[in-house]
């Protein structure tokens, strides 16, 4: 799918006066939490729980690349990216995807500047990144005052903004870190779209009041689990968007290269533009004198 912009004029019958004017722009949005690319299954957990997380396989990797590949989405959304570390033989998986599915990549280590964990070594290296085809005017980096995973992605695109989360996994962090996005939203002067892995356990019910004070809608209206993949029974991943967008199609894909499930969504961004004042005509008796 393409990045396609159209316009619809509405006006009264003969030649009359343009009424409206009505931009539409389509694309296709996909966030997924890959998990470094260190797959799923009993095997990642061996020979130590989580031992997996060590270990990053190419193999998943080219996987989950053609998986994005198929899917031909405008603008991707990565949590749990490796920027290059030796668990990956020093690979930066946001790079190499980008460059097989022809995208601008843009990614940042998910913790703060003055995190202990920016010291580690593999653990530096994680971050989330967008991989985006269409015009991009600006990518800005925003940090949590709370939790570990501090890192929010802003993509600003020409349409609308793209916040891209991976909210804590103590619950006790979350409210703080929705009421900074609320902040964030708040301010942005396009429509926006909030999306990642927000690790809410009960679901929708935890981020309604965020949703509400946000004006967010979930794009995914029947509540699909996205998580474990081999067994979805948790709704830890969302798409929010705005007034000024609409959602043509959501869906998630059954495939098991993370512990995740990817949440694949079209929408359209809807501007309505008055036109302005039509220039002064003379009729044929006031040209004649």
């Amino acid at each position: 799918m393409s990045w396609r912009r159209s316009i619809e004029l509405r006006g009264a019958a003969n030649g009359a006066s343009i009424s409206s004017v009505t931009v539409h722009s389509d694309m296709r949005f996909l966030v997924y939490n890959i998990r470094y690319a260190t797959g799923t299954g009993p095997a990642f957990h061996l020979p130590v729980p989580g031992a997996g997380y060590l270990r990053s396989s190419r193999q998943v990797l080219d996987r989950i690349t053609e998986f994005l590949k198929s899917q031909d989405a405008d603008v991707v959304g990565l949590v749990e990216v490796d920027t290059g570390s030796v668990r990956t033989g020093m690979v930066n998986q946001a790079d190499y995807i980008a460059r097989a599915l022809g995208h601008y990549s843009t990614y940042e280590c998910k913790y703060g500047a003055s995190s202990l964990n920016q010291l580690m070594p593999i653990v530096r290296k994680q971050g989330n990144a967008f991989l985006a085809a269409p015009r991009v005017t600006g990518e800005r980096f925003h940090y949590f005052s709370t939790g570990i995973k501090r890192l929010i992605i802003e993509l600003e695109l020409d349409e609308l903004a793209i916040f891209l989360v991976h909210l804590s996994l103590k619950y006790r962090h979350r409210p703080y870190q929705m009421r900074y996005l609320h902040e964030l939203v708040r301010k942005s002067t396009k429509p926006v779209i909030v999306a990642g892995d927000f690790n809410t356990f009960w679901g929708e019910h935890e981020i309604y009041l965020f949703m509400q004070a946000s004006g967010l809608r979930s794009a995914n209206v029947d509540g699909k689990p996205s998580y474990p993949s081999r067994n979805p029974r948790r709704e830890l991943d969302f798409i929010l968007y705005s007034d000024g967008i609409e959602i043509t199609n959501f869906d998630v894909p059954q495939v098991q290269f993370s512990d995740h499930l990817p949440l694949v969504c079209d929408l359209r961004v809807v501007e309505r533009i008055a036109p302005g004042p039509r220039p002064f005509q003379p009729t044929t008796a006031a040209a004649a004198g």
